[in-house]
């Protein structure tokens, strides 16, 4: 199951739900095919005023931030660097989509490669459903 988290200041955030859904969805889709749309799992995360800093220095406003959990053997492939192209860059324009080109220059893109041997679903770990049936 892909999964996005979208991390951004509250008040930013806040209307632009609907739409960022929709968008950060559609950029794994973009990328992996209509198959995955139905497994594409979205958290957005509201960081309230106050704490989120840089620098030392607490920011008022701030380019959201996207990180991307997948296999990690996505990386070992022959296509990985076009694959991660694209996603930075999927993922990047469905930020813009919502919060405007204006923070396209700071959106951070995030691609976190998981094993299979180190996640687990329904009290299991995956790689040891996959053998088990």
């Amino acid at each position: 199951m892909p999964h996005v988290t979208l991390h951004a200041l509250e008040h930013e955030l806040a209307g632009r739900e609907a739409v960022l859904i929709t968008e950060l969805t559609n950029a794994v889709v973009s990328v992996y095919g209509d198959w995955a749309r139905s497994s594409v799992d979205v958290r957005l995360i509201g960081i309230p005023a106050g704490r989120w800093a840089r620098g030392g220095a607490v920011v008022s406003t701030a380019a959201p931030s996207v990180t991307f959990g997948l296999r990690e053997e996505v990386f070992a492939r022959a296509d990985a660097a076009g694959v991660v192209a694209k996603l930075v860059a999927a993922f990047t324009d469905a930020v813009t989509a919502a919060f405007g080109d204006e923070c396209r220059d700071e959106v951070l893109v995030e691609l976190v490669g998981q094993p299979t041997s180190r996640s687990g679903l329904g009290g299991q770990v995956i790689s040891d459903r996959k053998a088990g049936g």
